[in-house]
C-alpha cells in the first residue's frame, strides 16, 4: 500500500531542461507521459506538491479511474495550451517524478539555464505534440495520452481509496465524508435506483435562452437547481452540453467568469473543438471528485463549461456617501 515518493506538501524543484531532456524518448514522453512545452517556463522554479496522481478520471475512453504512477500535481499549474493550438481546457499538468527533485529552502534554485538547453528541450517536447491520424492533423497532449500510460484502477478495490489517504492526498475527515456517499451512491447505481444523468430537463429543441454576452471579469450567480432544470431536455443537456452533478453544489453562489471558452482539444481523438455555443468557465469553479459517480476522488480538478442561461449577471453594488455623490461600495463578496 506504500505510495513512497513525494507526498503533499513537500517542496520541490522542477529540473534543469537538460536533466529533463535526458528522461524523454523521441516523442517528448517519459514511460509514455508526454513533456509538453508549456512545462518548460517552469524549470529551475520551487512549487509544492499538491497530491499524488492516484485517481484521476479517464476522459478519453470514460473507463472510470486511473493512476498514473511516480507523478504528482503541483499547487494549481495549469496547461496555458500556447504549445497546443491555443487549446483552452486550462488541465492541471501531471508532473513525473524523474522531473523533479527535493528542494532545501536553505540553498538558493538553479538556473539561469544555457539557452541551448532550453532551445533542445522546447524543440523534443514540440516534436511531440502534434500527429497524423486518418489524414488529419492531431493533437497530442497529457490528456489525449493518459489511458497508454496509466492504470485502470477498479471501482470496487478497497486499495485504490485506501491510497487516497495514505499517500497524504485528503485528510480523515474528507476521506471519510466522500466515501459515505460512495458506499452509499454506487451500490444504489449498481442496481439502477441513481439516475446517471443527473438532472433532466423539460427543454424542447428550438427553446431560446437570453444570451448575456459574459464576459471575463464579470460576476455572476449560479442560478437554482429549478431555474437550470428548465433549460435542459430529457438527456440533462442544453445545446449538447451537460449539467454535471459536480456543478450542482455551485448552484446560488457567486463567481467570477474566467473565460469564455472557443476551442479545446478533444481528449478522445485530438482534434481541435471550435465550439458553436458559448461555454464560459467560473474562477474557482472546479470538477471536485467529491460528487461523481465512478469518479470518486479524481484530482483533475477540471474546468465545467457553463451556458449563460445557468448564469445571472451580478450587477455592481451602488451606495450613497452621506454627504457626498453615489460610489461604488467595493462590496462584492
Amino acid at each position: 500500500m506504500s505510495t513512497g515518493g513525494f507526498r503533499r506538501g513537500d517542496l520541490v524543484e522542477v529540473r534543469s531542461p537538460a536533466e529533463i531532456f535526458a528522461t524523454l524518448d523521441a516523442t517528448g514522453a517519459l514511460d509514455g507521459h508526454p513533456f509538453m512545452p508549456e512545462m518548460i517556463a517552469l524549470c529551475g522554479r520551487r512549487l509544492t506538491v499538491e497530491r499524488r496522481a492516484e485517481r484521476i478520471c479517464d476522459t478519453v475512453h470514460y473507463s472510470g479511474t486511473r493512476r498514473l504512477a511516480d507523478a504528482v500535481f503541483l499547487e494549481q499549474e495549469r496547461c496555458d495550451g500556447k504549445g497546443h493550438g491555443g487549446c483552452q481546457a486550462e488541465c492541471r499538468i501531471l508532473w513525473k517524478e524523474a522531473w523533479l527533485r527535493r528542494a532545501d529552502p536553505a540553498t538558493p534554485a538553479a538556473g539561469p539555464f544555457p539557452p541551448e538547453d532550453t532551445s533542445a528541450l522546447l524543440g523534443r517536447a514540440s516534436s511531440g505534440t502534434r500527429t497524423q491520424r486518418d489524414g488529419e492533423q492531431r493533437w497530442r497532449c497529457q490528456a489525449t495520452e493518459l489511458p497508454g500510460c496509466s492504470e485502470h484502477v477498479k471501482l470496487w478495490d478497497p486499495r485504490g481509496y485506501v491510497r487516497e489517504l495514505t499517500s497524504g492526498n485528503v485528510g480523515l475527515a474528507h476521506f471519510a465524508r466522500v466515501m459515505s456517499r460512495a458506499v452509499v451512491q454506487e451500490p444504489m447505481r449498481k442496481a439502477g435506483l441513481i439516475d446517471e444523468v443527473h438532472l433532466r430537463g423539460t427543454a424542447q429543441k428550438g427553446d431560446v435562452f437570453p444570451a448575456l454576452e459574459l464576459q471575463p471579469g464579470e460576476r455572476v450567480r449560479v442560478k437554482s437547481r429549478v431555474e437550470i432544470a428548465r433549460t435542459l431536455n430529457a438527456e440533462g443537456r442544453n445545446k449538447g452540453l451537460w449539467f454535471d452533478r459536480e456543478m450542482l453544489p455551485y448552484c446560488g453562489q457567486e463567481f467570477r467568469v474566467r473565460q469564455r471558452v472557443h476551442h479545446f482539444i478533444n481528449d478522445q481523438d485530438g482534434k481541435m473543438v471550435e465550439l458553436k455555443n458559448e461555454a464560459i468557465t467560473l474562477e474557482g469553479v472546479v470538477c471536485s471528485g467529491n460528487h461523481s459517480l465512478r469518479r470518486w476522488f479524481c484530482s483533475r480538478e477540471i474546468y465545467p463549461y457553463w451556458r449563460e442561461c445557468w448564469l445571472e449577471r451580478v450587477e455592481q453594488k451602488v451606495t450613497l456617501s452621506d454627504p457626498g455623490p453615489a460610489r461604488a461600495s467595493g462590496d462584492e463578496r
